[in-house]
Parts: structure tokens; sequence; C-alpha cells
């Protein structure tokens, strides 16, 4: 008898942006514009607390749901930002990464059968943990509609299996935003039909003119919605691990237990420079923005100069610009735009099929790099 292994781990497959970075190695001097990662630094307060932590030998388990300071200062972030109020004791649990909130969530409400709606072009790790729940993936095409939802396609794709839908504003990869009017048109949609809502806001803080719209502030869905949040963009702590989920409590108490299976509980000392990024960093956000406006600016104009039709996005830090006027599926265009000219960036077939036709380019790198990586984007293009 033949050693098998789950036939749902099998069919998964290395995400298109790790594909297209792992690639580098192969292409040392190739400029790199694949991965969103701020490459700021965490702030000093954040990292002392943090070595502080261990010094003073917090480096045991924390409660499951992590430590109460931490949830407190959660709840207390999102009340004094949005004016919305989660129990810290009871529908707040901090998670290794929104990644990992997810997968909690996720795991605590599907079974084999259920459907998911997804708005695509999507971030590539929400369908490999549904698929791998024994659920069904339902793609809401949004490219002829500006990358935002329409409330009419969301109707028409609900059905009896309909379990939940995920929204991710501002969108990775597009950077598009939602105005309060379209979530308010969406929300009228939702509040018609007994689904759940999970609204992956870890982009939030990345909001460049306007205020970020939460879904949690709407009062009809809080009994069912589940709020993914995180500090790797807003404070530049991707490897420090830290995410949330908030929910309501009579949920809650499942994902928990999900969560603590998994994982038992969050890094404490990450846990500890998340109190201090929470409660005395609330800045470190409007600060990166800053820089974020010039580098979209200046690769939004430059985008536009070499012809290439661009939607210029409010959010996040990525561009997601159409190359389908040259003949190349994306996947062909990234591959030669790496080998040939030097510039290594996102297929849009990474974010499903409905993203064919463009590339995602990261904004979240310098200058400099952003300057030359333009450039040799523009004399590929010429030579195409």
């Amino acid at each position: 008898m033949s050693l098998t292994i789950n036939t749902r781990a099998e069919m998964l497959k290395v995400p298109g942006i790790r594909q297209f970075s792992n690639q580098l190695v192969d292409y040392p001097d190739a400029v790199n514009l694949t991965i969103g990662q701020p490459d700021f630094p965490t702030p000093e307060a954040v990292k002392q607390a943090g070595i502080d932590a261990i010094h003073t030998n917090q480096t045991g388990y924390s409660h499951n749901a992590g430590l109460l300071e931490l949830r407190q200062a959660v709840s207390s972030f999102f009340s004094d930002t949005y004016g919305f109020t989660y129990n810290p004791e009871s529908e707040i649990v901090i998670t290794n990464g929104a990644s990992e909130a997810i997968d909690s969530v996720f795991r605590t409400l599907l079974s084999p059968g259920d459907e998911v709606i997804l708005p695509t072009p999507l971030y590539l790790g929400y369908e490999p943990v549904i698929e791998l729940c024994g659920a069904k993936v339902v793609y809401l095409d949004t490219t002829d509609t500006d990358f935002r939802p329409s409330p009419e396609r969301l109707a028409s794709l609900i059905t009896p299996n309909t379990k939940a839908i995920l929204f991710n504003y501002p969108s990775n990869p597009t950077g598009v935003t939602l105005e309060k009017e379209q979530m308010d048109a969406l929300v009228d949609v939702l509040s018609m039909h007994d689904i759940f809502v999970l609204s992956d806001e870890i982009y939030s803080e990345n909001t460049f003119s306007g205020q970020h719209h939460s879904f949690a502030q709407y009062e009809v869905l809080r009994d069912r919605l589940f709020l993914i949040h995180g500090l790797s963009k807003s404070h530049s702590m991707t490897g420090w691990r830290i995410g949330y989920v908030l929910g309501p409590e009579h949920f809650m108490e499942h994902v928990l237990k999900v969560h603590l299976y998994n994982s038992v509980c969050a890094s404490v000392p990450s846990q500890h420079a998340g109190i201090v990024a929470l409660n005395d960093c609330r800045d470190t956000p409007t600060d990166m923005n800053v820089e974020y406006v010039k580098r979209r600016d200046f690769v939004y104009d430059r985008l536009t100069k070499m012809g290439l039709e661009t939607i210029k996005p409010n959010g996040a830090f990525y561009i997601f610009p159409s190359i389908e006027k040259y003949g190349l599926d994306s996947y062909s265009f990234a591959t030669k735009l790496l080998k040939e000219g030097g510039v290594a960036a996102v297929p849009g077939s990474a974010f499903t099929k409905f993203a064919e036709g463009y590339i995602r380019i990261s904004y979240a790198y310098s200058m400099p790099v952003l300057e030359e990586g333009m450039i040799r984007l523009e004399k590929f293009l010429q030579k195409l």
C-alpha cells in the first residue's frame, strides 16, 4: 500500500508572487517590484518593546487569545479611530499574522460544499484556505467596474450554498478603495441574506486620501462579520507576525478553539511590541503614507506616459496596469520582462484568471529602485 497525502494539499500551487520573487536568485541584477513588504524599519519604540520583553523573560505562553493588554489596545484603536467597539475579553483574538486569522475563521465557518464569494482580482492567499476546507470559491468579477464589486452582480451570485463573502479593501493587488456610498450599496444586498462577511482590512491605515470606511461600522452586519487586521503593513512589522480578528462573541469562542489548536498563541515578545505600536505609534502609518503617495504618483505618472492603462490606486502600495495591448498573456509578459528587461513584476494571472492582461507592481520600494525599474520597463516596452 502506497502512502498518500490529502489531495487538497496536493493540488496547492506555489503562488505566482513567490514564483517570480524566487526566480530572482537567477537574475541578481533584476529590479524586484514583486513583494508587498514595507521598506521602512519597524519603529524604534516597538523594537525596544520586543527587546525588553525578551530581556525580562516575557517569553512563555500567553492566554490563547493573546495578552489582554494587547487586546485592549486593539479595541481602543478601533474605537478611537473608527467609532466601533469590540470586547477585548471575548471578541478579539490575537493571531500569527492576518493570514492565520483568515485561516482560523474559514476553518471555523466552512464545511464541504459551502460557497464563498470572492471579488476578483484578489490576494492569492484566500482561495487555497477555502479549498482546503472543501468549500468552493465563487468569483465576483470587478475588472469591468473599476475593480469595485457591483451590488447587482453580488446579488446574482448568492445561492442557498453561499456561506460567506470576503472583502479586501484597500485591495491587494489593485490598490483600490471603496467609498462609503459603494459600501452602503453592498451592505444593502448583504442585509437581505444570512451569510457571513469577512473583511480583510490589513491595508486600512495605508489609505491615501479620504477616510477609510470599515464594514465593521455597519451595525446590520455586526452579528456575522469578522474583521481581519494586523500590524504587518501599518507598522512595517511583517516578520513580527501579529494579526488579529474581531467578531461576535458567540462565534469567536469557536474561532479561538481553532486558533489555539493551530498555534496556541502568537509570539509573546511580538505581542508586547504590538502594544507599543498600537498605543504609542499611531502616527507611524501616516508618516509612511507621505512617502507612499510620492512613490505612487511617480509610478502612476511614468506608467501613464508609457501608454499603459492604469487606475490610480488610493491605498495599499500596489498598482495594476493593463498590458493587454501587447498581445502576450500576463505570465509570458512578466517572464519576458524579467529575462529581457531586468524587472520582476507579478503576472495578473496570479490573482485569478479574471486578472489576465495585467501585471502587479509593488511600490513598497525606495525611489531609486522605482526610478530604475521604470527606466527598464520603458526600454522593454519600446522593444516589444
